[in-house]
């Protein structure tokens, strides 16, 4: 049997945003010395924290209330 972290899949999620903003996360995730996609989670699950969204219970595809 493996030991070590669980293998977690992941999905691909596809954005367009200005350069600006995306300097802005590139430098912001270069401070936090983490990659931009791990700072793009953490951002958003704050956000679903903030808002009350048990993001843990939401199957792939479907809508929170």
């Amino acid at each position: 049997m493996p030991r070590g972290k669980r293998k977690i899949k992941t999905a691909v999620m596809t954005l367009r945003v200005s350069p600006t903003v995306k300097a802005a996360a590139e430098r912001a995730a270069e401070l936090d010395r983490r990659s931009v996609t791990n700072l793009v989670e953490i951002l958003i699950l704050n956000h679903c924290k903030a808002l009350n969204i048990q993001y843990e219970t939401i199957a792939p595809g479907e809508t929170p209330n």
